[in-house]
């Protein structure tokens, strides 16, 4: 068995759960030798989630430990977007990041739709819908798995992000003998 019972994992869309159970579902009377995790969403502890033990498409993933999560945020700034301009392929980008379960597509499409809605703005346009819920769903995924590692909220994980990386583009300038 890959999990054991009280390991957190991520779940592609679902984000962040603990694995409560493994156990033998007897479907309508029918016994089917299956075992299954059972799970509950960190964020909703009152939903139960059953997931086949041997279903490797389930994309379930160990959450990222503290040494991860710093590994991965060190690399944003490296982390190239998902750039694309046609709308429909766009989305499907975004669907595809999201189903993924890899938190450095989370951080490709958040670039990306950050991007778009700073060259929007600058336009004197607004972001638009799609690219406004899948920021949402991404920031949630990426930072509900950053905060779980880091010890912290994941309402203040964005502001760790960006503390820390200017705090590294000042250690860099100071290294070359360039100041702000």
């Amino acid at each position: 068995m890959k999990y054991e019972i009280g390991d957190f994992v991520s779940k592609p869309v679902t984000g962040i759960c603990k694995i409560e159970d493994i156990l033998y579902l007897d479907s309508q009377g029918e016994k089917n030798n299956k075992l299954y995790y059972l799970m509950r969403p960190v964020e909703d502890e009152r939903e139960t989630l059953y997931v086949p033990v041997v279903n490797t498409a389930s994309g379930l993933r160990l959450c990222l430990t503290n040494e991860e999560a710093w590994k991965l945020i060190k690399r944003i700034p490296e982390i190239p977007t998902a750039w694309t301009d046609n709308e429909k392929m766009r989305e499907q980008k975004y669907k595809e990041a999201v189903k993924s379960n890899s938190p450095e597509s989370l951080v490709a499409i958040i670039k990306m739709i950050y991007q778009r809605k700073q060259k929007r703005i600058a336009q004197g346009k607004k972001s638009t819908a799609t690219d406004a819920k899948y920021f949402q769903i991404a920031e949630n995924l990426l930072y509900m798995e950053l905060g779980m590692a880091l010890g912290q909220p994941k309402e203040e994980v964005c502001k760790t992000i960006i503390d820390f990386i200017n705090k590294s583009g000042q250690e860099d300038q100071s290294e070359n003998g360039t100041t702000l």
